[in-house]
């Protein structure tokens, strides 16, 4: 490759297989020294591998930081790892992912919580641990900060079963909106991309009917390079007045996601009238109003490969 990020110092979290695998991969590809942090777990978060961090740092000339970076300090630690041992932190990819779905109904708190660490929590964990080393990088001429969050467009439809996946992954585009705001004077992007390929969490779908099941199989044509390929113009400079977006990628389409503003609006009459306000909004609100469509169901049909 043509190395358009050579001397970047990258940190992908969740990089150790599937989409962060061939995310790392990529930015290695283009010159980008990489920091893989990854504990090794299931779907699910439980257990943990050393070697997956360790074997995918391996395959790409890069560093593994096997542990979960679920909490602060263990953010801190990876970024500070990255800064002292690579020389610095100009990308960082919140990729980290568990599932443990279950319908609202028979949501367990203890599940909710710790999806919640893992995909949400350790995204803020990682940007505010490493945004403060952006800023004075910046300060010191060294102007390319890029952090991209990995969301899903479960976290934008909704899906059955997945209060606590969609919850999380919703809370990322928040999260993009806010660190792109904040970061906007120091010239350090933030974008999020909602990835369609073959991964872990689509090997999980169990399918309920056949829609689901064709789904499954042609998710598994897309491949995560695709992804991938986006990702790092994300992080190029090519991409530098790029920020606060939310992207979608299936195979070699792009998709630039709308975002919610106000799709129409009423004025109330009368105080308290609630015969009036259904009447205006049934009128005004009700044509707009968005159906209960899931992501499986919008996203259906064969990807371009």
């Amino acid at each position: 490759m043509s190395g358009e990020l050579k001397g970047r110092v990258a940190l992908v979290s969740g990089g150790g297989r599937g989409i962060g695998l061939a995310i790392a991969k990529d930015l290695a590809a283009r010159g980008a020294k990489v920091l893989i942090a990854d504990p090794g777990t299931g779907i699910d978060g439980t257990g943990a591998d050393p070697k997956v961090a360790a074997d995918a740092a391996a395959d790409i000339g890069g560093m593994a930081f096997p542990q979960s970076i679920a909490s602060p300090e263990a953010a801190q630690q990876a970024v500070k790892l990255a800064v002292d041992q690579l020389g610095g932190i100009d990308i960082v990819v919140n990729n980290a992912a568990i599932l443990r779905d279950a319908f609202i109904f028979k949501g367990d708190a203890a599940n909710f919580e710790a999806v919640l660490r893992t995909n949400l929590f350790a995204a803020f964990y990682l940007a505010a641990a490493a945004t403060p080393f952006m800023r004075e990088q910046q300060k010191a001429g060294r102007s390319h900060g890029r952090i991209v969050n990995i969301t899903s467009s479960a976290g934008l439809y909704g899906n059955f079963g997945q209060a606590a996946y969609a919850s999380a992954k919703a809370g990322l585009l928040g999260l993009t909106r806010v660190v792109a705001m904040d970061m906007a004077r120091s010239q350090v992007t933030c974008n999020a991309v909602a990835p369609f390929a073959a991964t872990r969490v689509t090997d999980s779908i169990r399918p309920a009917n056949e829609a689901q099941a064709a789904y499954k199989e042609r998710a598994l044509k897309a491949e995560p390079r695709h992804v991938a390929t986006l990702v790092s113009w994300l992080c190029s400079d090519l991409a530098a007045n790029v920020t606060g977006q939310l992207f979608g990628v299936r195979g070699r389409e792009v998709f630039l996601f709308s975002q919610p503003r106000p799709a129409a609006q009423l004025v109330t009459k009368g105080d308290g009238d609630l015969a009036a306000l259904n009447a205006a909004a049934a009128a005004t609100l009700a044509p707009h109003y968005t159906d209960l469509k899931t992501d499986l169901e919008v996203f259906n049909t064969d990807p371009v490969t």
